[in-house]
């Protein structure tokens, strides 16, 4: 419920032209917020427990043909209001996520031209939020963004993890460093794959995760981006001040904005503990209420699919390479002659489909099916796929009624190779198409540089149309996996078809680049912060020349930890990704994969530091089972853990996955043992994750 309350404003001396103060606090009282209007300009800081967070940073927006919202503003009006509800999301870590807030709403105006912009203030016991309110007038019509101008000042040279600012790609490796190392290392923190549009040397992306000396972790991050381009950071590491860089258009436009209307949320998390930032809802709570009556279709999806044997086997998404570069219209698809293998083929796709109905997932996902790979380079880019028409090898009528026959379904994958006017063109074909045969959730890609040309993956005309596929796939009842799409920002509360997203360094990188041991510990701080990520974890063969004789790729993990990630990467989507082959030959740790749940009535961080290891423990929806997992960095990591949140006076089993004392990332990551105990709420456990390793328990009830 929502209830105002009475907080006077206080007019403060010191300025011939007076100085306007505001200040709202958080329920409990450990987070301030100050407003204030310094010589005509909006000004905010933040701190906790009597610590600086944000120091006094300036807030306004840069206009392109108009004045801008910079300065010359006088206070109008302040309300303030507490809010406080509970709600349950349609799939989540928790069954219940309380959204309790305090808000202070000012009112502002710009006298010389006549204007009037608002800005309002969410303040949670784990952070705040704070966006630009633009009400309808008459001399604030439409305008286009030169560029946003929110602050945030750091208080010292911080601890920070962070990924290169690109318009195009999440898809780099973290680095931690002091804030004014950024600069130095941002070369060699550029992935050799990466577009290279970052902005300056100092420019990082969100969610933006950092420490203090004194022991605060600082998350800088945004929600509810929609109708509005993605939010970068500049760094002036002089000052360590951090500044808002939104993503340009084509035409070097950063958005464009008709009143009424009000920009994204941007967020401060703070927290002593650094499980605090792992347990906070504020991006989810910071969007708007599911905007679908009924969900019941909306269902969490642990999958299989024909994709390592390309990622990680070598082999082709395309059923030939000796096509010409024509229109789809004009290719006769059976006059064409197969080179190499193809994987997804109908008996390749049937074995896929027997191993997943065998093993209790819930689809196969089917990649390279369609017509389209072999011409991506081609002249015809415009036209490369059509998301209808299957190679001649797969029979996509008998293989979903086998698959249905098996109680399986298949998953749709539509590559749109970044045209996306051609994919929008299709769309309602292909999502027909998905009726026609009982496909219900669809990965959508957006792989290499965007048609219409100029445009970028992150800008606001892009950030439009990934929301459009997924409400336009909610009219199909299609739940939605979107690759290389903007990062999320909470969106999946209001609209929780879109089930997962990638939008960062996957597992994929292992194939080829690899990722560094310390990935998993950072990615739940940063990248998931705003929702889900389709990870692919379950890889159980490290050394890819076994599977490609040609790569030199290897996964720096140990068995153990893969198992681990299904706990520790929270996704409603869950892939066993590696071949079936290599699941066969470890089958007693396939038990994990098989058991875990991907969806939760409550979780729990029991350990937590970014860069160096997370554990958490989840609690099964509906049952009465819960799962452990710890994911470690280089250095690996010794817990000791509490069961406290088992049930008092029950008994129970638990199988514990555990890197062997000899495992190592590097040379011995296969070697695991897998024990049994018998364990209750005053049970503690002693274990050790390697370097780069981990552990995995579940932990079931002995008297059901």
């Amino acid at each position: 419920m929502k209830f105002s309350y009475v907080c006077m404003a206080l007019l403060l001396a010191g300025s011939a032209r007076g100085t306007f103060a505001a200040e709202v606090s958080s329920p409990d009282g450990n987070i301030k917020v100050n407003f204030s209007v310094v010589e005509g300009r909006p000004t905010y800081e933040m701190s906790y427990k009597g610590k600086p967070v944000i120091l006094p940073s300036t807030l306004g927006l840069e206009l392109i043909g108009s004045t801008d919202l910079m300065d010359k503003f006088e206070e109008k009006n302040v309300t303030y209001s507490e809010f406080d509800e509970t709600w349950q999301p349609v799939w989540g870590e928790n069954k219940e996520i309380r959204n309790h807030y305090r808000e202070m709403f000012v009112e502002l105006a710009q006298p010389p031209h006549g204007r009037f912009m608002n800005i309002r203030f969410r303040v949670y016991d784990d952070g705040m939020g704070l966006r630009y309110e633009f009400p309808q007038q008459q001399y604030l019509d439409y305008f286009p963004v030169r560029e946003e101008h929110t602050q945030f000042a750091m208080a010292g040279d911080h601890t920070a993890w962070w990924i290169a600012g690109d318009y195009d790609t999440q898809e780099y490796d973290y680095t931690e460093s002091r804030l004014s190392e950024i600069r130095g290392l941002m070369k060699s923190a550029i992935c050799s794959n990466a577009s290279q549009t970052q902005f300056s040397p100092t420019g990082v992306q969100t969610s933006l995760q950092m420490k203090t000396d004194d022991g605060l972790y600082i998350n800088i991050h945004e929600a509810a981006l929609v109708n509005y381009s993605c939010m970068h950071l500049n760094l002036d590491d002089k000052n360590m001040v951090f500044e808002s860089w939104l993503t340009p258009d084509a035409q070097g436009v950063k958005a464009y904005v008709q009143t009424p209307d009000h920009t994204p949320w941007r967020t401060v998390m703070v927290s002593d503990d650094a499980r605090d930032m792992l347990a906070s809802n504020l991006i989810l709570n910071l969007n708007e209420p599911c905007a679908y009556e009924d969900t019941s279709w909306i269902k969490p999806v642990k999958y299989v699919g024909v994709w390592w044997e390309m990622i990680g086997g070598g082999k082709q998404w395309s059923y030939t390479y000796d096509l010409p570069s024509v229109k789809l219209d004009n290719l006769d698809y059976s006059k064409t002659k197969c080179h190499g293998e193809h994987p997804a083929n109908t008996e390749n796709v049937k074995r896929y489909i027997d191993f997943a109905a065998e093993h209790g997932f819930d689809q196969v996902l089917v990649e390279g099916w369609n017509v389209g790979w072999e011409d991506w380079f081609g002249k015809s880019k415009d036209y490369v796929f059509d998301f209808v028409t299957p190679y001649p090898d797969f029979d996509i009528d008998y293989l979903n009624e086998y698959a249905h026959s098996k109680g399986v379904r298949l998953m749709m994958h539509h590559e749109t190779s970044g045209s996306v006017r051609n994919y929008e063109r299709h769309m309602e074909a292909a999502y027909n198409l998905m009726d026609k045969y009982g496909y219900n959730a669809v990965k959508s890609g957006y792989v290499g540089n965007m048609i219409p040309r100029g445009e970028h993956h992150y800008g606001q005309w892009l950030n439009n149309h990934y929301l459009y596929a997924v409400t336009e796939a909610a009219k199909h009842k299609i739940m939605v996996n979107a690759h290389e799409a903007v990062r999320p920002t909470g969106l999946c509360r209001t609209y929780p078809n879109l089930i997962g997203n990638e939008s960062a360094r996957g597992t994929e990188y292992e194939a080829f680049a690899g990722n560094k041991p310390s990935h998993t510990t950072v990615l739940p701080f940063t990248r998931l912060q705003g929702g889900p990520m389709d990870y692919t974890p379950g890889i159980f063969e490290m050394d890819m020349k076994k599977i490609n004789p040609n790569s030199a790729g290897h996964v720096n993990s140990t068995l153990a930890r893969q198992l681990a990630l299904y706990v520790t990467m929270y996704s409603p989507l869950q892939m066993a990704a590696d071949i079936p082959e290599n699941y066969n030959r470890f089958m007693d740790a396939f038990q994990f994969i098989k058991d875990v749940a991907v969806d939760w009535d409550e979780s729990r961080y029991l350990e937590a530091e970014p860069g160096q290891y997370i554990v958490a423990a989840r609690k099964a929806k509906g049952k009465d089972e819960w799962y452990v997992g710890c994911t470690a960095g280089e250095k690996g990591h010794t817990s000791d853990l509490k069961l406290d949140f088992l049930d008092k006076g029950r008994k129970y089993e638990a199988v514990i996955y555990a890197d062997a004392k000899d495992a190592h990332y590097l040379d011995n990551p296969q070697a695991y043992t897998i024990t049994r105990k018998t364990v209750t709420d005053k049970s503690r456990l002693k274990l050790a994750a390697a370097p780069g390793g981990g552990y995995a328990i579940s932990i079931k009830p002995l008297d059901l």
